[in-house]
C-alpha cells in the first residue's frame, strides 16, 4: 500500500544484544566493586570480557541480517528460497515458521495466482514478531493473497496432503527434539508431486545424519531430492558461516 513500509524486523533480537550488554555492564560494575576480593574480582572480569564479546557478535550480526542495511544476508536466504517455489494457478503454499511474514510474502509476490498460508507460534523470544505485523507486512508489499495463523510446526493442523509447496527458513533447529521428525511433519501436508524448500542448519549434531535422510526420502518415492549447501557464497560467504556460526547452512529441496 502506497505511504506503508514493510518492517521485517531483524532476525537477532534487540533484546539479545540489550541482554548481553547488561551482561557486560553488571559484571564489570561488580569487579569494581569488589575489586579489594582479588580472585572474584578477575573471575567477574572475565565474565565481563565475555559478555562484552557477545555483545560486539550480536551487534554485528544484527547488522548483517539487516534488511535496510548494505549486506541484507536476510534478504538473499529469503528470495533464494522463494525463488526455488513455482506454484500452479488456484495452488497453495504453506510457509512453516513464518515469523514477520517475510518469506511467505516473497513467495506470494512470485505466485500471484497462489495461495500462501504462514503458520508460527510467535513465541517471547520473538516478541516483535506477531500475526498482526505479517499482515501488515502483506499490506505493506501490495500482496493480497497470503493469510497467516497460529501453529505448531511439530503438529501442523492440516490434512495430509494440503499443499502443492512447502518452505521454511532457520525454523526447526531452534525446536528441541527430533528435527528429522518435524521435517517429516511438515512434507506431510505436501500433495503428491508437490515441492518443497526448506533452508535451516543441519548440522549433524541438531540433525543427525542428514545424507541418511536424503536416502530415506528417495526411498518413500521423493524425487529430485537435494541437500543444497548455502554457505559457499549462494547465501553467505565461508567467512561469514565461521564467524555467524551458521555451519550446515543448506536448502532441503524435492518433489514428493
Amino acid at each position: 500500500m502506497y505511504g506503508m513500509k514493510a518492517d521485517y524486523k531483524n532476525w537477532m533480537p534487540k533484546g539479545m544484544i540489550w541482554s548481553f550488554l547488561g551482561g557486560a555492564v553488571l559484571s564489570l560494575a561488580l569487579c569494581l566493586l569488589l575489586r579489594n576480593i582479588k580472585w572474584l574480582a578477575i573471575l567477574l572480569a572475565v565474565i565481563a570480557v565475555f559478555f562484552g564479546g557477545l555483545t560486539v557478535w550480536s551487534i554485528l550480526m544484527y547488522r548483517a541480517f539487516s534488511y535496510n542495511g548494505r549486506r541484507r544476508m536476510s534478504a538473499q536466504i529469503i528470495e533464494g528460497t522463494a525463488a526455488r517455489v513455482k506454484l500452479p494457478a488456484g495452488g497453495k503454499c504453506l510457509d512453516v515458521g513464518c515469523g514477520s511474514g517475510a518469506l511467505a510474502i516473497a513467495v506470494a509476490k512470485r505466485n500471484p495466482q497462489a495461495q500462501i498460508v504462514g503458520i508460527d507460534r510467535w513465541g517471547a523470544e520473538y516478541a516483535s514478531f506477531n500475526r498482526a505485523l505479517c499482515e501488515r507486512n502483506a499490506q505493506a508489499e501490495g500482496v493480497g493473497n497470503t493469510s497467516f495463523r497460529q501453529g505448531d510446526a511439530t503438529h501442523l493442523d492440516f490434512p495430509d496432503g494440503s499443499f502443492d509447496a512447502v518452505v521454511s527458513n532457520y525454523v526447526y533447529h531452534n525446536i528441541p527434539g527430533d528435527r528429522q521428525a518435524y521435517l517429516l511433519e511438515t512434507l506431510r501436508t505436501l500433495k503428491q508431486g508437490g515441492t518443497f524448500a526448506l533452508h535451516d542448519i543441519f548440522s549433524k549434531a541438531r540433525y543427525g545424519d542428514m545424507q541418511e535422510f536424503v536416502r530415506k526420502l528417495k526411498e518413500m518415492g521423493y524425487q529430485k531430492v537435494e541437500l543444497i549447501d548455502t554457505t559457499d557464497g549462494a547465501f553467505m560467504t565461508p567467512f561469514e558461516v565461521r564467524w555467524m556460526a551458521l555451519s550446515g547452512s543448506a536448502l532441503l529441496v524435492g518433489i514428493k
